[in-house]
């Protein structure tokens, strides 16, 4: 069984990401992160769905798609592993399209009035904070927002 460090943690319902892709998403982070390697086995439909108290035909979704994509094998009987070779190729689409997000995030920021500062002090915030993906953003990140009397 694969080492259970960075895979699913959480799940957000309320979530814009469909559940599903939330499910895709991590398994292709831990990868890239060197949580899941090579031969690593996924936990099971069944456990997965009980774990994140989601329906086992959304786990079914998210593995067949993995598949399909060339990041997992399914052994009839036995479970899903991960391929070999994929942790390059997951890191460099996880990178590429993090940066994507990071930039449309950064530019919507200035766009809206938001200093340099004030948005480096919220990535600073993000960084140390200790919540993976999808889970809700901390208060205290929440708190730094502030109505600027405008001139």
């Amino acid at each position: 069984m694969a080492r259970e460090k960075g895979l699913i943690k959480n799940i957000d319902i309320d979530s814009s990401v469909a559940v599903y892709v939330q499910i895709e998403n991590h398994v292709q982070f831990a990868i890239a992160s060197g949580d899941l390697k090579a031969g690593d086995q996924l936990p099971s439909v069944l456990e997965l769905s009980e774990r994140l108290n989601v329906n086992p035909n959304t786990v079914a979704k998210s593995y067949r798609d993995l598949e399909v994509m060339g990041l997992v094998y399914t052994r009839r009987g036995m479970g899903v592993y991960i391929n070999k070779g994929v942790d390059g190729k997951c890191r460099e689409k996880c990178q590429k399209s993090t940066i994507a997000r990071i930039h449309e995030v950064v530019s919507e920021a200035k766009a809206a009035g938001m200093t340099q500062k004030e948005i480096r002090d919220i990535c600073n915030g993000s960084c140390s904070s200790e919540v993976g993906p999808y889970a809700p953003t901390p208060k205290a990140l929440l708190a730094k927002a502030k109505a600027k009397k405008l001139k």
